[in-house]
């Protein structure tokens, strides 16, 4: 039990570590690439979206109670939600990299 507790406090600190990365760098990204920021914003909200599950099945191994599966449900659905609808914005950004890179080669 005490392994399994360890990844997903590994897999806390590591999506959270993924988030201030890639947050990091949508801020410090050009103005001439709008298009590379907001894919690194959506990087960072999958980030995100894989923290707060990580988190929520976290609290399902730690405590019992009802008001602890509820809050762990609304977790994970949450976080389920955000990595998923940040994921295929990320897909969607991806194909225009290379566009925009040329556009902006002077």
């Amino acid at each position: 039990m005490e392994t399994v507790n360890f990844l997903f406090v590994f897999g806390i600190v590591a999506s959270g570590v993924f988030y201030f990365v890639f947050k990091t760098r949508q801020f410090r990204t050009s103005h001439m690439f709008p298009i590379r920021k907001k894919m690194y914003a959506s990087m960072a909200g999958t980030a995100l979206g894989a923290l707060l599950i990580f988190f929520g099945i976290n609290q399902l191994m730690l405590f019992d109670g009802i008001l602890t599966y509820v809050v762990a449900a609304i977790f994970i659905l949450f976080g389920g939600y955000v990595a998923i609808f940040n994921f295929n914005a990320t897909k969607h950004y991806k194909q225009f990299i290379a566009e925009e890179r040329r556009l902006n080669e002077n």
